[in-house]
């Protein structure tokens, strides 16, 4: 065979191989809608950037017939590329490949990728369609996904791992997703779940859908699972972009500057008329954040779970920032076991990148009742306390409002080592609100008052003593727990310059092997 015979051979072999399972099964594909697994990665990295590996790999099966049915690739597309001239590990599985089903040399490139992004310090992106284990091989199909599964452990707080949920992902395949940072997922085309309906309905007797399952609004909405809910492949390919530019390379660089003409000391007129004057009337923590961020931007992460605090990143000063706020226009902005968790999670992978956090308060304490403290509330919240008290990147805090009893101090107050907490001038900090301040302090005095009229003006003035006294920053900052009073409208340029001053922080926890957080 000549040279170039040989060349020849080459080229018609990378052919056959992006043909994936042949051109039959990538129109089926088309015809639900999804793009096929090389398409995606094209879509994703920057023009001409990709560099694949492992094309001409196929599975080692002998069993059912399997060696007459050998694909080359078998089934997952792996490589590299750029992504704003940055570089990124990717691997995308090709349903069009015996339904992407996932097989010992499958997973093995999966692998490959995964160490090679580690070894470099490069975000790893998954991209994922499959049926789940190639039953045919067995146990070894089992063992791949428990290699994927060790190495995303490994990697996690070192490297940036995105999952996209593009199409099925069941039973043992979901665990790799929910091993990595954020999830995403296309609504009517994606789903995920441990066991399928026709399994639950044997088991449990319980008729449901695929979709009510493990589709993308239950998990964008009811468990928490996905972090993002996508109209399309084509919204999540622009989000993964958008959510990369927000993060370092690895957990040893800094998240990238951005350029901006957003003036740093440019004043927020509006802030300072946000806050209503009674106390229990709800405004949209949103509008500040977008008043604040550089250029309005802020993308929000799990917008559809926990509406009660919102989390997300945004710019300031150029500085790529985590947000987490209460929104008093959700559940009045209490904390319960969902928003504690949604939270803590957040807090935890700005620390492990090196992303600075701006709390943004007004929480009037963590929601009571039978139901919460069944599902362990106690737990929950002690998570989120427990991840900003281990942060050890710049955090500043900013009391808008109501910051009451135990949901204060987990808020990122100035005892869980905040570095810059920053009050409005309507900040009320205080162990309890003043009605029910009162009941406590006055209730023995008030039973003793048996004119009606005569013992609502006591408590009443009993509140507004209560009011005068404690519903407002200025105790807090007597004792330096608040760092100076600010006026709303210049929040912006108080919390970037303060966030330029922490630029070359320095803060360490003591010697561990790792602390045991209250999971």
């Amino acid at each position: 065979m000549s040279s170039q015979d040989k060349v020849k051979k080459l080229i018609d072999l990378r052919t056959e191989a992006k043909l994936g399972g042949g051109q039959k099964r990538i129109d089926s594909q088309h015809a639900k809608g999804k793009m096929t697994a090389r398409e995606r990665i094209e879509a994703l990295v920057d023009d001409g950037s990709f560099e694949e590996f492992d094309m001409f790999v196929t599975h080692r099966c002998v069993n059912f017939g399997m060696e007459k049915n050998k694909i080359l690739g078998d089934g997952v597309v792996t490589g590299h590329g750029t992504i704003d001239g940055r570089v990124v590990y990717l691997f995308a599985q090709d349903f069009t490949v015996l339904g992407g089903s996932l097989s010992e040399t499958f997973a093995q490139k999966i692998c490959k990728v995964m160490d090679m992004a580690m070894k470099v310090g490069a975000p790893l992106i998954g991209i994922n369609d499959s049926g789940g284990a190639r039953i045919q091989e067995g146990v070894t199909s089992l063992a791949g996904y428990a290699e994927i599964f060790q190495r995303n452990i490994e990697a996690s707080g070192v490297i940036p791992q995105i999952s996209a949920i593009f199409g099925p992902c069941a039973g043992g395949a979901v665990y790799s997703p929910a091993l990595t940072d954020f999830i995403m997922m296309t609504e009517d085309s994606s789903y995920m779940f441990v066991t399928g309906p026709k399994v639950v309905k044997t088991v449990t007797g319980e008729d449901i859908t695929t979709e009510d399952l493990g589709g993308a609004a239950v998990h964008a909405s009811k468990s928490g699972v996905s972090h993002f809910q996508l109209e399309n492949e084509e919204e999540g390919i622009l989000l993964i972009r958008k959510l990369l530019s927000y993060m370092p390379q690895n957990n040893l660089e800094e998240p990238p500057m951005v350029e901006t003409n957003d003036p740093i000391d440019r004043m927020v007129d509006t802030l300072n008329e946000i806050i209503p004057d009674n106390p229990n009337q709800p405004y949209d923590m949103k509008e500040v954040i977008y008043a604040m961020a550089d250029d309005a931007e802020f993308l929000e992460v799990h917008r559809n779970y926990a509406k009660n605090i919102i989390v997300g990143f945004c710019r300031m000063g150029g500085m790529s920032v985590g947000v987490v706020a209460n929104q008093p226009s959700f559940l009045a902005g209490v904390l319960d076991c969902d928003a504690s968790r949604k939270a803590a999670r957040f807090v935890r992978f700005c620390d492990a990148f090196n992303i600075p956090i701006l709390t943004l308060v007004d929480v009037p304490g963590f929601l009571p009742g039978s139901g919460q403290e069944y599902a362990g509330i106690i737990t929950h919240g002690a998570k989120l306390m427990f991840a900003y008290g281990e942060a050890t990147v710049p955090k500043i805090t900013v009391t808008l409002r109501k910051s009451y009893g135990g949901a204060h101090d987990v808020m990122s107050c100035k005892q869980l080592r905040g570095d810059l907490n920053y009050a409005w001038p309507t900040a009320e900090i205080a162990v309890m609100g003043a009605k029910g301040a009162i009941e406590v302090l006055e209730g023995r005095a008030m039973s003793k008052i048996e004119d009606s009229a005569e013992k609502a003006k006591y408590a009443a003035d009993k509140e507004a003593e209560y009011t005068e006294k404690f519903a407002n920053p200025y105790q807090a900052a007597a004792y330096g727990y608040i760092d100076d009073v600010i006026e709303p409208r210049n929040s912006r340029f108080r919390i970037i310059r303060g966030f330029q001053s922490l630029q070359t922080k320095k803060l360490s926890l003591p010697p561990k092997k790792h602390g045991n957080i209250p999971l």
